[in-house]
């Protein structure tokens, strides 16, 4: 396989890129200068090296001093009361942006597709069900929002969440709550705008 063939492949690989796309992406880096294909290798061979993930909500953030926690789980203003699950990094960050929430978060890796027996290995549902269970037992959550997007897979994953996570909050105050009406049918949750995610967040049920 040549290495036109095998970079268009790598494309193929990125969320939402087809086999015309991918290959329009390694036509665009022929037409490059040099100098651009080199800061772009460098730039991606950098990328682990100064990213890290936040050993509790597993969103990826810049390292800074041997930190094991990003800025968000760091700060203490953050309510401690509420635990917000999100597919992906994305997702958190549209919600950061609307500035309605100042919960704590956790990154679930993606979602739950219909048609697999089994949860994809890159879901962290065994490490959800880890914080919700230390959370409930510390005593200070009292609500956990599941904020996945309003398409198939986001309410599929947000109905076997719920099953997964109930017993381990039986017999307590904490609620189990999903984003309400703001949200249309199909849409994806880090495309939505403030305004969106305000009444989806107000708007949540139990």
């Amino acid at each position: 396989m040549d290495s036109f063939t095998k970079l268009t492949e790598l494309f193929r690989q990125f969320p939402g890129i087809g086999p015309r796309q991918a290959k329009r992406f390694v036509y665009f880096l022929l037409s490059r200068e040099p100098r651009f294909i080199e800061e772009l290798s460098s730039l991606a061979s950098a990328l682990k090296d100064e990213i890290r993930q936040c050993k509790d909500c597993f969103r990826y953030f810049q390292k800074r001093n041997g930190a094991v926690l990003c800025p968000l789980c760091q700060d203490p203003n953050r309510s401690t009361g509420a635990l917000m699950v999100v597919a992906k990094d994305t997702d958190l960050e549209s919600m950061e942006k609307s500035g309605v929430y100042e919960g704590r978060y956790f990154v679930l890796g993606g979602t739950m597709p219909l048609l697999e027996a089994k949860s994809p290995e890159k879901l962290r549902l065994k490490q959800l069900l880890s914080t919700v269970a230390q959370r409930a037992k510390a005593g200070t959550l009292q609500e956990i929002i599941l904020a996945l997007s309003a398409n198939t897979e986001g309410e599929f994953t947000a109905d076997e969440l719920r099953k997964a996570i109930s017993p381990l909050i039986e017999g307590t105050d904490i609620k189990i709550s999903t984003l309400g009406r703001g949200l249309s049918t199909g849409s994806e949750l880090e495309y939505a705008d403030k305004e969106t995610l305000r009444s989806a967040l107000k708007n949540r049920s139990v």
